[in-house]
């Protein structure tokens, strides 16, 4: 009886060290995290978060590290779904915004005025819409895990408090690299200028451009109030949801319990940085809005009938956009919308 427990023992030890072993052969000492921005803002905080949670959980078998600034690809924002795919980046939180030129239906959560709060951004991201935008990510070519906020995109300016299409005319406005953005300012009359968010400081700095669009939480963490941006109006015409994915390959050499491990962090990492996205802007005295008039921000806040004429003036991008995106696709997201009412 001893002998059998002996030799069941040394099965048993062969067994584990084989398998340590083979872990220790694929695993990579390191993982790269591709992101636009860093841990000042809450799109960095949450990849700090993730990563963070799956050092302590797989007690160090997987380390991550940051790369903000899209570091990885020199700094261009719409290649990285496509080094993703390339292993050149192993892991990324990427915004649906700057992955739509490689998948198209991504171009949803851009349409003008498609989500008026915050629960429609729910009800897209974490219902029907949600699940069929992974499986679209997937046969893209990327394993998507979880979703997470960027946040509803503001405009600022140097010139003027923006309240009706007409007072865009003639101002330039720095977007980022998508089609569907270029449409839609140029319906509202201003002169749309797209560039890399590294150069887009320096270009508000000179005046190079007039205004941008982007979350409040960016707008906050990266001053732009200092940049002459003095003027932001709160429209909240698109929402920029964000996805933590990793490289199939790479997922595919992690232990099974591994890889549960690290979807399970992805999303409880996605559900903090959703929160501190949102802060300061869901409390009913919006006390980041407050800290913008305390610093010499204009705040403008728009009636609903004067965010009628704003979605109005750029329904046409929308029913452009709706054929490239897919009918069915969009018309699943609008009855979702309409059904968080009930």
């Amino acid at each position: 009886m001893k002998v059998r427990s002996f030799l069941a023992l040394a099965v048993a030890t062969a067994a584990m060290l084989a398998t340590t072993g083979s872990i220790a052969q694929t695993y990579k000492p390191e993982y790269k995290m591709s992101l636009v921005l860093g841990t000042a803002f809450p799109w960095g905080k949450g990849g700090e978060i993730w990563a963070n949670m799956v050092r302590e959980r797989t007690q160090g078998r997987i380390n991550i590290k940051l790369y903000p600034g899209v570091s990885l690809i020199q700094g261009d924002q719409t290649r990285e779904f496509s080094a993703l795919r390339q292993g050149v980046i192993d892991m990324a939180i990427g915004s649906t915004i700057n992955w739509s030129p490689q998948v198209k239906e991504l171009n949803l959560f851009s349409l003008p005025f498609l989500m008026p709060d915050y629960a429609a951004i729910d009800a897209l991201t974490q219902g029907q819409v949600g699940k069929d935008i992974f499986k679209i990510i997937d046969k893209a070519g990327v394993q998507p895990l979880a979703f997470g906020e960027n946040g509803y995109r503001e405009i600022s300016n140097s010139k003027l408090a923006i309240r009706k299409p007409a007072d865009l005319k003639g101002l330039k406005i720095r977007v980022v690299g998508s089609p569907l953005f270029q449409d839609t300012f140029t319906a509202l009359g201003a002169n749309p200028t797209q560039m890399s968010w590294a150069d887009a400081q320096p270009a508000l700095a000179t005046g190079a451009v007039d205004g941008q669009e982007n979350p409040i939480s960016i707008y906050t963490a990266a001053k732009l109030q200092n940049v002459a941006q003095k003027h932001v109006t709160m429209w909240g015409y698109v929402a920029d949801p964000l996805v933590f994915v990793v490289n199939k390959e790479i997922w595919a050499s992690w232990t099974e319990a591994d890889r549960a491990i690290v979807k399970q962090a992805a999303l409880d990492a996605a559900r903090d940085q959703i929160v501190i996205a949102r802060k300061g802007l869901v409390e009913a005295d919006q006390p980041l809005l407050k800290d913008l008039g305390a610093l010499g921000v204009t705040v403008t806040k728009l009636s609903p009938e004067e965010r009628a004429a704003f979605l109005s003036a750029t329904r046409p991008v929308y029913d452009k956009w709706k054929k490239t995106i897919g009918a069915d696709l969009v018309a699943t997201a609008e009855k979702s919308i309409e059904a968080r009412k009930k």
